[in-house]
């Protein structure tokens, strides 16, 4: 029987949960991209090779499925694993809720933008292609800083994770 409080691993509820509604968007989105008629404007747009179109398919769908569903319950499982393997405690809760937010809200962030940017710029190159620039210079730093904030988040999963290791070897196994 382990010495682990019943409520130690509830706190990663909110991930588990997170990565599930990161997959049902993620396969809403799939569905919905090829339908023929909306295939046939993803193509047109550009889709999957340039264009606006590659923001929204596979950079959008990809993003949701692999980042928001599989890297978010990865470190799900890593926060309650390395705990149960090793017999030693997470080093940090508070850098797991941490990793948990920035990375949730980076890849929320970062999904909304490709698709907000996506949807904008591809109704302007089909419809007024010279105004597409006037859109697209927002595109980089609104991603970029996205993507920094999914960035900060794995950066706090990864020293959490290091640490405990770091931890577990400096106090012996």
């Amino acid at each position: 029987m382990s010495n682990t409080p019943p409520n130690e691993h509830l706190y990663l509820v909110k991930f588990l949960i997170m990565s599930v509604i990161s997959f049902f968007i993620g396969t809403v989105h799939g569905l919905l991209q090829v339908i023929p008629s909306v295939r046939a404007w993803l193509d047109s747009i550009g889709s999957p090779y340039g264009g606006p179109g590659h923001m929204i398919d596979p950079l959008a769908h990809a993003h949701i499925n692999l980042v928001g569903g599989v890297t978010i319950l990865g470190m799900a499982v890593t926060y309650y694993m390395l705990p149960k393997i090793t017999g030693k405690p997470i080093h940090s809760h508070r850098l797991a809720e941490h990793s948990f937010w920035w990375t949730t809200i980076g890849v929320s962030a970062f999904y909304i933008s490709l698709l907000v940017f996506g949807f904008i710029e591809g109704n302007l190159w089909l419809t007024d292609p010279a105004q597409v620039p006037s859109v697209h210079r927002f595109y980089g730093p609104v991603i970029s800083i996205a993507a920094s904030v999914l960035a900060v988040g794995f950066w706090f999963y990864l020293a959490n994770v290091m640490m405990t290791l770091k931890d577990i070897y400096k106090k012996g196994s």
